[in-house]
């Protein structure tokens, strides 16, 4: 069976959408948590692709966190092998700075927490010319690699999409999230709920109704667009 590795970044997270889709899809999931002191492999001959999920933390907080310094370490072997990386959230972010772009908050103080709207950027084809509301929590965002191709783009923070080379992807949104989880995050974050654009629970409850199904829809067909087990037209 086919291995993709799933990188989190607390013991208790959930790849949600993701792993459901890729289990369905036939693969086996290798989820390590660097964070509890979990290695990450020296080499990607035994997994098909990466994903790095998202973690309250900071990509710029490789001094304080020693786990964070090693993910920036470790993704240019990613990179260099050649297989498909797909960085959500703060995955994005690390594989952003490894490239040279800055991860900063929002020079006005705002957030995204809850359901945004987001539109393709002009170079964006199929599958990201379907995306329309996602689901965001993060309090930074990122700047465009030099080299890199913008997929995605938003009102408050500018890039929320990218691809750089033919399979290394970041996307600033959560497109793994279930209602299961949003319950979970919106309680534990219960706190964080009155930041700047923070959305309330009760109103990211009614916006998973109406854009949970399309998210995931666009999840499905994104991922093996990804894995190239279909062709690619972005």
């Amino acid at each position: 069976m086919k291995k993709i590795l799933l990188v989190i970044h607390q013991k208790t997270s959930d790849s949600g959408l993701v792993g459901q889709i890729l289990r369905s899809n036939g693969y086996e999931l290798d989820i390590r948590c660097p964070s509890i002191g979990e290695e990450l492999p020296h080499t990607m001959d035994s997994h098909e692709a990466v994903v790095i999920f998202g973690g309250p933390m900071s990509a710029n907080d490789s001094e304080t966190l020693p786990f964070i310094r090693t993910e920036l370490d470790w993704i240019p072997t990613v990179l260099s092998s050649g297989k498909p990386f797909f960085g959500i959230c703060l995955g994005a972010q690390l594989l952003a700075r490894v490239l040279g772009a800055s991860v900063a908050p929002h020079p006005e103080g705002m957030t995204e927490i809850g359901y945004f709207s987001v539109e393709p950027a002009d170079a964006a084809q199929e599958p990201f010319d379907s995306l329309r509301y996602v689901y965001h929590w993060h309090l930074e965002g990122f700047g465009l690699p030099t080299g890199a191709v913008k997929l995605a783009k938003g009102e408050i923070f500018e890039t929320q999409a990218f691809r750089y080379g033919d399979n290394a992807y970041g996307v600033q949104f959560h497109p793994e999230i279930t209602k299961k989880m949003l319950r979970k995050w919106t309680t534990l974050g219960a706190h964080m709920l009155t930041l700047p654009g923070a959305q309330s629970r009760e109103e990211q409850i009614q916006k998973q109704l109406l854009y949970g199904s399309e998210c995931e829809n666009w999840l499905k067909g994104f991922l093996p667009f990804w894995l190239h087990t279909t062709k690619s037209k972005v």
